[in-house]
């Protein structure tokens, strides 16, 4: 090994949490999976766009929520009561000439150092290292079933465990991984929470921007690009490709072409969010492309932001996760009850459904290192309890059809969404993207100072 490879690498970091907490992160999982199991955990492979053109890599979430460690090519091995090293990282080695060509690499020595495991080995090695490692144990945690090529490698693994030394002791059960590492992806820590608050801030920056930026003619895209320029030039990636729907484009849950031309009387819908350290925001805002809502547009405005503005005051420890969706319903039917979308009594309307009819999607989901993030919405078939520490979206929405008649032609083909994160807090909601306006008077005053 020359010079040239041993040097540190440039600015290669494995996260911004600490590795004390990843290292504890690591330990709470192997003491829900009992000393005689194995628990493995791939990177995410590159993923290739066309031909010889990578996409942006990004890490997988639970590979990154073990180690903060940056790379493809590794495979995290967790081997609760080994005596040696109960955390081994298989990973790419230091190499001077690959890393002229795609970048710098943390190495072995240097993923010891970054990410807190016990040893590091080469991924090179890892055919003949890891089946020994798993003998004897009863039972392995993977993902199975999500990448083939890792499926095709485990299974190898136990065909070599068995040619060990005349046969060795094959694991007997194979387990999701996410039974128990989802939940615990549920409650974040202090050091989550600043990540995700900073994705939060930059998202803000980016729709601000976006917002004072549109006029009348511009392209959809042209939208897009501000929105991605300010969350790049803050450090920032977008947490997901960002809809950026001008009028009846707004009726199509999850538009992304961002082609159409943006018409003066139209609102325009623009859901983007950015992800800093692999911690995703989520923020939908609409408003008026001219920068005054009509009376229409205006009242059916109203009806979204009241139901928003009730479903965050259920995102509260104790409150059933489906108490947010139960209050913004509710109040959409009265919304729409008043604005004779709807007939029938309230109870009737909730009966039936025929709300879904405007109001189709449910009003959140968890947020955290993915965007719809993991975690089970219902616990033995109820629904779940809110804790201090989970992250949820709130996002009620109306969505007339373009083709709509009678009494609701008058909003045909307007779309509107509003959605911001909220924290459960000990003491209450914890809105983190409450920094862009939702208020009429206040969206009016930000856009008639453009």
């Amino acid at each position: 090994m020359d010079a040239r490879t041993q040097r540190t690498p440039r600015k290669v970091t494995a996260a911004t949490i600490a590795a004390k907490e990843f290292a504890r992160r690591r330990r709470q999982l192997m003491r829900l999976a009992g000393d005689d199991a194995a628990l493995l955990i791939a990177a995410a492979p590159e993923r290739m766009r066309s031909a010889d053109a990578a996409w942006p890599y990004r890490q997988d979430s639970d590979f990154h929520y073990l180690t903060g460690f940056p790379e493809p090519h590794a495979v995290l091995a967790l081997l609760p009561g080994r005596d040696v090293a109960e955390t081994i990282l298989f990973c790419r080695e230091r190499d001077a000439d690959r890393e002229r060509l795609d970048g710098p690499r943390l190495g072995t020595e240097g993923a010891v150092e970054a990410c807190g495991v016990d040893d590091a080995f080469p991924i090179d090695d890892i055919d003949d290292i890891l089946p020994g490692m798993l003998e004897g144990r009863a039972r392995v945690y993977c993902h199975f079933g999500q990448e083939p090529e890792f499926d095709a490698r485990l299974l190898a693994w136990m065909r070599r465990l068995r040619a060990l030394r005349g046969g060795g002791v094959v694991p007997k059960e194979f387990l999701a991984l996410g039974y128990l590492l989802h939940d615990m992806r549920l409650y974040k820590s202090t050091a989550e929470i600043k990540l995700m608050r900073r994705a939060a801030k930059v998202s803000v920056a980016a729709h601000l921007a976006a917002m004072r930026g549109v006029q009348a003619g511009m392209a959809e895209y042209e939208v897009e690009a501000e929105l991605l320029r300010t969350m790049r030039a803050q450090g920032a990636v977008s947490a997901y490709m960002p809809s950026v729907a001008g009028g009846a484009n707004a009726c199509i849950m999850h538009y992304n072409a961002n082609r159409s031309p943006l018409r003066d009387g139209d609102l325009l819908l623009i859901d983007a969010g950015a992800e800093v350290d692999c911690y995703a925001a989520d923020i939908t805002r609409t408003f008026p492309v001219g920068g005054r809502f009509t009376r229409d547009q205006r009242a059916l405005y109203e009806v979204v932001l009241a139901a928003q503005e009730a479903a965050i005051e259920q995102v509260r420890p104790g409150q059933p996760f489906s108490a947010a969706h139960d209050a913004a319903v509710t109040v959409i039917v009265e919304g729409l009850r008043a604005l004779k979308l709807l007939r029938g009594s309230v109870a009737s309307i909730l009966e039936e459904g025929s709300y879904r009819r405007y109001f189709p999607h449910k009003t959140g989901h968890w947020l955290g290192l993915d965007v719809h993030d993991v975690g089970d919405y219902r616990i033995d078939g109820e629904p779940r309890m809110l804790e201090p520490g989970m992250v949820v979206t709130v996002e009620p929405g109306l969505y007339i059809p373009p083709d709509a008649d009678g009494p609701a032609a008058r909003w045909a083909g307007t779309g509107i969404r509003i959605e911001d994160d909220v924290l459960v807090g000990r003491d209450g909601p914890q809105v983190l993207t409450e920094g862009v306006p939702k208020q009429v008077e206040a969206i009016e005053a930000l856009m008639a100072g453009r």
